[in-house]
């Protein structure tokens, strides 16, 4: 009996509405380093969105991201197309989202403009930027926090701001009952620096900052939890067995154990940061606001050769740490090394999920070992020492173990 042929997802259709533009489609994929079967799914994702769009009437021109939302949560859920499509939501997503770049570039579609929100968290940017020095991870992140303000007092409206309440940004700030007091906390910091920012302007906020809550912080009484000696060489073994990007994952953790290095410093470590000669390596401006020498050991300076000569792909771009996947050679992110660590984590059977244990575990072992405080604050790269002397807090439970009996004491 005959084996029947199995059915190709469709990459070719001249009668599409997309297929004029299918080629800059091609270009754009192949420009990123996009693999042949990536680039396979991605066409028929796009051509399957061209049907869809030739049924409502609709053409290249049409498409922004509203559209791609509806074809994506009215159609692709109950498609019922006659030949085989890519059924996956992320995939079709990244596909379209690939799609409207290349139709802005192209200005086959229009570029989004922004709308006063947008403008005015720009014009705030970069104003932590420039007066505060604040990292972008973190003007990232009080951006988010102030959209979700904004948007829910103003929507898509200019921004009134004699129209925003004292009793409206409190219950902002204040969140849902479940909030804990540090995501309070957190909430409550990026307003303040956004009122700032308008008092700046000359805006009178004072009414509005001073109903802005302020939870009592309290410093924890344990030390901050690190990981043993024994435990770091664990974690150095889990890259010793076959895993994706192995090289570049056991150089990403030497990088956060052995400098103590945060996420946002490793992704931005580059091949210029690297003095071979000295062993040495610089650490770009960050929370602080300036550049940084830290001796670079052995064992970190080989994992990061092996990787680069055996692992790192070609690319023209600088960054030490770049993707494996499309868009081939480009930078990772922040998530590709918090992926690293929590899949070593898993390797090893350990319920653990933070990366920056790894930072308070170099700064216990430098206590544990005598160094100056002022030299534990330099390698940490803190602007107060205040900040690692949290480090050197009486640990109760190792000077348990080595007090000596009170004289007289019952054994």
């Amino acid at each position: 009996m005959p084996v029947p042929l199995r059915l190709q997802l469709k990459t070719e259709a001249p009668d599409n509405v997309l297929w004029p533009i299918l080629g800059l489609y091609t270009d754009y994929l192949v420009r990123g380093r996009y693999g042949a079967q990536r680039r396979r799914r991605y066409t028929a994702s796009v051509l399957h969105f061209g049907d869809w769009l030739g049924s409502e009437g609709a053409g290249p021109g049409d498409i922004d991201e509203t559209r791609i939302g509806s074809f994506l949560t009215d159609h692709l859920t109950t498609c019922s197309c006659g030949h085989p499509v890519p059924r996956g939501l992320i995939p079709n997503r990244a596909a379209l989202n690939n799609l409207l770049r290349v139709l802005r570039a192209h200005n086959i579609v229009a570029a989004l403009t922004p709308d006063a929100i947008e403008v005015e968290l720009a014009l705030f940017d970069a104003k932590m930027n420039e007066i505060w020095g604040l990292t972008q991870g973190t003007r990232d992140h009080r951006r988010r926090i102030v959209r979700r303000l904004l948007r829910e007092q103003f929507g898509a409206g200019p921004i009134e701001l004699d129209a925003l309440t004292s009793d409206a940004v409190r219950a902002f700030v204040l969140g849902d009952a479940g909030w804990s007091t540090s995501t309070i906390r957190v909430a409550g910091g990026a307003v303040r620096c956004y009122l700032r920012y308008r008092a700046l302007l000359g805006d009178d906020v004072s009414h509005l900052h001073k109903a802005v809550p302020r939870p009592a912080f309290r410093r924890d009484a344990e030390l901050p939890e690190a990981l043993s000696a024994a435990d770091v060489e664990q974690l150095f073994s889990a890259f010793d067995r076959p895993c994706p990007s192995r090289r570049r994952g056991y150089a990403i953790v030497r990088c956060l154990a052995d400098l103590g290095l945060r996420s946002s410093e490793v992704i931005r470590l580059t091949l210029d940061d690297i003095d071979w000669d000295q062993g040495a390596i610089r650490v770009s401006a960050g929370k602080a606001r300036r550049s940084d020498v830290l001796p670079l050991s052995a064992p970190t300076g080989e994992a990061i050769v092996d990787y680069i000569l055996n692992e790192r792909p070609a690319t023209p771009r600088r960054e030490v740490f770049v993707r494996h996947v499309a868009p081939l050679g480009e930078p990772v992110g922040r998530r590709v090394v918090q992926r690293t660590l929590h899949a070593a984590y898993a390797r090893l059977g350990w319920d653990r999920s933070r990366v920056h244990i790894l930072r308070h575990t170099l700064a216990s072992r430098l206590v544990n070992n005598g160094v100056p405080m002022k030299q534990i604050a330099d390698v940490l790269r803190h602007r107060s020492i205040v900040t690692s002397a949290g480090y050197a807090r009486v640990d109760v439970a190792r000077l348990s173990a080595v007090a000596l009996p009170w004289p007289g004491a019952i054994a």
